[in-house]
């Protein structure tokens, strides 16, 4: 079982980007979190300096499509399986990116997908 990298992550319990932390480590998949504040989430904590190295299978954005533009050029040097575009984080060009890359683009919600057993 492959890394999560949960990028957007926070320490507020009421954000989604939190709830899918918890959830990912309650369903014992390895997480890394990357946030724009230091601080810990369950057993994780939150990355604030991005590292090239991370070894990941999943990305899971929890960024608006502006806020993410920083981010697709290391996201995709990282050469994660897919990338898991949550409700309202949906991007076309970085999709388009993605697909160029061979990286699986896959709009849908982590939480639900942990769920239903489909992660």
């Amino acid at each position: 079982m492959g890394h999560t990298l949960v990028i957007g992550a926070t320490t507020k319990e009421d954000r989604y980007a939190n709830r899918a932390i918890r959830s990912l480590r309650n369903h014992q998949h390895p997480v890394i979190a990357f946030g724009q504040r230091a601080g810990k989430v369950q057993d994780v904590e939150i990355e604030t300096e991005w590292n090239p190295e991370w070894k990941v299978e999943t990305v899971t954005l929890y960024l608006n499509p502006h806020n993410q533009e920083a981010f697709i050029d290391r996201i995709i040097a990282l050469k994660p399986k897919r990338v898991i575009f949550n409700p309202g984080t949906e991007n076309p060009e970085f999709i388009e990116k993605l697909n160029a890359a061979n990286i699986h683009p896959e709009v849908a919600c982590t939480l639900v997908m942990l769920s239903i057993g489909n992660y």
